[in-house]
């Protein structure tokens, strides 16, 4: 048609696909200049293409549809200087949230290149000086079963997530040191989240600077007790006094793992 585009034509030359242009049109956003009542054939004009170039740069922006539609229902120099500026503000907030990310990111890439690297001497025992650390916890339900320790897991990652709090991407479990006496490896009293302390947060601990007996564990967490039998001989043998519960961190699990048997869990106790 004279002097007017198909929706092919607007398609190929803006590089937006007709998918996007009939739903634009759906949402009154972006409508054809002309509709063939015959076929449906929309048609767009030259002045228009003007118009979709600034819908396209908005959405690269990071506008959304909505903003988009009704901001240029009536769009001025003004208005626009308003509404760049306010989208500045969340683009950089979405820079920091994507710079904490990206350093969560490499530290649970150094983590899983560390449990490469041990595992053919996961069995050794270790005495280690650690450093201070924030443990975001959360209390595991009776009967204190793997199950509940799961869920207990799962509820933490939720929480830290809606409440956008600063966590490492991992995860582990405080099992006091009386229920390991007993055999009772497994049954954790909390689940915790390593995160960056930057602020008052309800149910963040302090884990304290500390000389630790530690080692690792390689397989499905069921069979965990060997490895506590292993680092209780040893301080038995070194006598070392336990001073407190211990600490498990799921170096890799099944967030990085489809295989139990390639889980490694570091175990820690304060001596």
């Amino acid at each position: 048609m004279k002097n007017l585009f198909s929706i092919g034509e607007v398609s190929k030359q803006q590089n937006i696909s007709r998918q996007a242009l009939i739903f634009y049109d759906k949402i009154g956003l972006f409508c054809p200049v002309y509709t063939d009542p015959d076929n449906g054939y929309r048609y767009y004009s030259a002045n228009q293409l003007d118009y979709l170039d600034t819908i396209c740069i908005m959405k690269k922006i990071g506008f959304s549809l909505e903003e988009i539609k009704a901001h240029m229902k009536s769009y001025t120099i003004d208005n626009s200087i308003l509404a760049l500026r306010k989208q500045l503000t969340a683009i950089e907030r979405q820079i920091e949230e994507l710079q904490m990310i990206k350093s969560r990111v490499e530290h649970r890439c150094s983590e899983l290149e560390h449990a490469v690297s041990i595992r053919e001497s996961s069995d050794v025992v270790t005495i280690e000086t650690v450093k201070q650390q924030s443990l975001l916890v959360h209390e595991v339900r009776a009967p204190y079963s793997l199950e509940q320790v799961s869920i207990a897991t799962k509820e933490c990652f939720v929480r830290s997530f809606k409440e956008g709090l600063p966590i490492f991407f991992q995860s582990g479990a405080i099992v006091p040191y009386e229920r390991i006496q007993q055999g009772r490896y497994t049954e954790a009293s909390f689940v915790f989240l390593p995160i960056e302390k930057t602020g008052h947060i309800d149910g963040v601990m302090e884990l304290p600077a500390g000389r630790c007996v530690c080692t690792y564990h390689t397989g499905d967490y069921r069979s965990i007790g060997s490895s506590y039998e292993r680092i209780l001989e040893y301080c038995r043998e070194n006598n070392l006094n336990i001073l407190s519960d211990s600490y498990e961190f799921a170096i890799n699990d099944y967030l990085s793992t489809g295989n139990e048997e390639e889980y490694i869990t570091k175990i820690l106790f304060y001596v």
